[in-house]
């Protein structure tokens, strides 16, 4: 089984990318830190990243998604390192919860080295959900990336360009795997 890791900031064109290779027929894992916003928003929480347990709570949907994901080539939109690097940009100490799935995922060698970075597109577009300035994006994949170099992952870029480029890219890269 093949699990390849999208990563990069908000409004790098990650999800428009998943939603391509879905309808491609791959399978894909949706990032959890949206779905939680979305959900926590709906029962009135404004900004729920200002809840520390945030955190523990995205982790742990990731880790649901991820054991549950069927198929011999996955494609995921963020991971635990991801939401490290969430909480490195919240200024959170890392939780256990956080600590012991990164550790699970690194001893379990869940995921392939090899980790698609979507660079940003020159702007980030603000939303009820994504509530982050273009020059707070860039910090946040600036964070990234040191946080994936860290634990040893070679982070293949995926420059801008229109969204069938790069996903033909992603998917040719791993075709030669």
């Amino acid at each position: 089984m093949k699990r390849y890791i999208l990563t990069g900031t908000s409004g790098a064109g990650k999800t428009s990318i998943i939603r391509f290779l879905e309808n491609m027929g791959h399978c894909v894992i949706h990032e959890a830190a949206t779905d939680i916003i979305a959900s926590e928003q709906a029962s009135g929480i404004i900004k729920p990243w200002d809840d520390i347990s945030f955190i523990d709570k995205i982790v742990d949907l990731q880790k649901q998604r991820q054991l549950q994901a069927s198929g011999e080539l996955q494609f995921f939109d963020r991971v635990a390192f991801d939401t490290y690097a969430l909480s490195m940009y919240l200024d959170y100490a890392p939780s256990i919860t956080l600590l012991e799935e990164i550790k699970r995922i690194n001893e379990e060698k869940t995921y392939e080295k090899k980790v698609f970075f979507i660079e940003n597109l020159g702007f980030c577009k603000k939303t009820p959900i994504r509530q982050i300035s273009y020059e707070e994006a860039l910090r946040f994949e600036k964070i990234h990336e040191e946080v994936y170099k860290s634990y040893g992952y070679e982070l293949v870029r995926i420059v801008p360009q229109q969204i069938e480029q790069r996903v033909n890219k992603i998917v040719n890269l791993v075709a030669g795997c």
